[in-house]
């Protein structure tokens, strides 16, 4: 995982920069039209990847914020050994994309499926959509569970990280693009959002584990 400042996301300067020059291609050959549609789509683009700089708010020990900026659609009991709850969180092409540790810890175990971009409205979409599964671990051995399934994105889903690193809170994992984030959370924790709720990445304060 590298701590990157840069304006765009790492996952996105490649995008960012073809299109960028494909608009001075454009420009240079008086392709008014095209050079038009390529400074859009770079703009596009630069919005989608944008990688703004948060202060982790002063939380009290325990807390987990939201790893995903998006809206709350979900919030439901389980029946599981590990886990009693589960939020899910949509996010469109107008949420910030950067993915954020929910919480100070370690990473147990991380798995990424290439699959396919169906909408999120075609139930086959939970099956076979790309989707990457994240568990982190603190220090008292509390388990949280996040998976980031795409919708009808046109990126995969970027994960900068790997097994066993360790991780402070609020730091930035990866990136994904109109996705669906499901975050499973463990007996002992005390949910501070509701259905409804507009989240943003580490700055949101999802509860507190006890």
């Amino acid at each position: 995982m590298k701590n990157n400042l840069f304006p765009i996301a790492q996952s996105g300067i490649k995008y960012v920069s073809i299109s960028a020059a494909i608009f001075v291609v454009c420009f240079l050959l008086d392709l008014d039209l095209l050079t038009f549609i390529a400074f859009l789509v770079t703009l596009a683009l630069a919005f989608s990847f944008r990688n703004p700089e948060r202060e982790l708010p002063p939380f009290e020990k325990g807390s987990v914020v939201a790893p995903v900026d998006g809206v709350v659609t979900s919030i439901e009991s389980i029946e599981d050994e590990k886990f009693a709850y589960k939020v899910k969180i949509d996010a469109t092409y107008l949420d910030l994309g950067v993915l954020r540790v929910p919480m100070a810890s370690k990473l147990q175990s991380v798995q990424h499926f290439h699959g396919a971009r169906l909408s999120d409205e075609i139930q086959l979409h939970q099956d076979i959509n790309e989707n990457a599964t994240l568990v982190f671990e603190d220090s008292n051995k509390n388990l949280v569970k996040i998976q980031h399934r795409l919708k009808q994105s046109f990126a995969p889903i970027f994960i900068d990280i790997i097994e066993a690193q360790e991780l402070r809170q609020g730091a930035r994992y990866g990136v994904q693009i109109d996705g669906i984030t499901t975050i499973f959370l463990p007996k002992n924790f005390r949910v501070n959002v509701s259905v409804g709720n507009q989240l943003q990445g580490s700055q949101t304060l999802l509860g507190y584990l006890s």
